[in-house]
């Protein structure tokens, strides 16, 4: 998303985009105690804790069409047996944490960072793991198996795809900066859609025990038109997410979902 402005391939006259890259966990909570960066990935459980102080941008989102986070353990289970076991977390504000507690709201978690999970599970520390990013595309080669796809179970039951996370920005940046932090984010989506190998090729530095081909597959799963623009479907499946999280008890409060721009 973000390989154009990194990469002054898009600029934003009399404006500098520092990036910082930290996990997703590690953003929420920044976004929580202080309000740090001026525009931050985060999740979407999160945005109710930060919506006094953040507004979610129109696009930037990721997004799973009848996919998204899984449970995997190293045994074959079933979800109602899945209720029994310790699963491994990748972050209490995570979304993905957010639809296990909707799913099985009794059972047994840990928070662990996300890159840990499946080792730690392959270790033995935990029955099972909530796994997040390139782990959904390798869990298989380590004999791990799969209890649930949450993405699958939510578009079961609200025929919605599932909301993961968005890029929030601060309310008194004021309409200017919104309008011109949004249009520049937009064009750097649009320039690596358009430039997919040289994107691509810039994000492998990231990637984590990925080739170019799995590398490829993952971010077609979350970075596409979609990311463009969230569509009337995908806000409507934010603010049902985070009305069922409120309704569940898991989120304190009523979620106020408002895009700039």
């Amino acid at each position: 998303m973000f390989y154009a402005l990194a990469t002054d391939k898009v600029t934003v006259p009399g404006l500098k985009f520092t990036h910082t890259l930290c996990d997703i966990e590690t953003l929420n909570q920044r976004a929580m105690r202080e309000a740090f960066f001026d525009v931050t990935a985060v999740s979407f459980h999160a945005y109710p804790y930060i919506q006094d102080k953040y507004a979610l941008m129109p696009c930037g989102g990721s997004v799973g069409e009848g996919y998204g986070p899984m449970i995997v353990a190293r045994r074959p289970a079933t979800l109602e047996q899945a209720r029994k076991l310790r699963i491994a977390v990748p972050g209490a504000l995570t979304t993905a944490n957010l639809m296990l507690r909707i799913i099985l709201p009794d059972v047994e978690t840990e928070v662990v960072p996300f890159d840990q999970i499946i080792p730690q599970v392959l270790a033995g520390r935990f029955d099972a793991g909530l796994i997040i990013h390139e782990g959904q595309l390798t869990y298989a080669r380590d004999d791990l198996h799969l209890v649930l796809d949450v993405g699958q179970w939510w578009r079961e039951q609200t025929k919605l795809p599932l909301p993961l996370g968005g890029n929030a920005i601060r309310r008194d940046l004021g309409p200017d900066l919104h309008r011109q932090i949004n249009q520049a984010l937009r064009a750097s989506i649009r320039y690596a859609l358009d430039h997919r190998t040289d994107a691509l090729r810039h994000a492998m530095q990231f990637a984590r025990d990925l080739d170019t081909h799995d590398a490829n597959r993952f971010v077609g799963m979350y970075v596409n038109e979609r990311t463009l623009d969230y569509g009337e479907d995908g806000k409507e499946a934010i603010r049902r997410l985070l009305t069922m999280g409120h309704e569940r008890g898991i989120l304190p409060h009523p979620a106020c979902v408002d895009f700039v721009g």
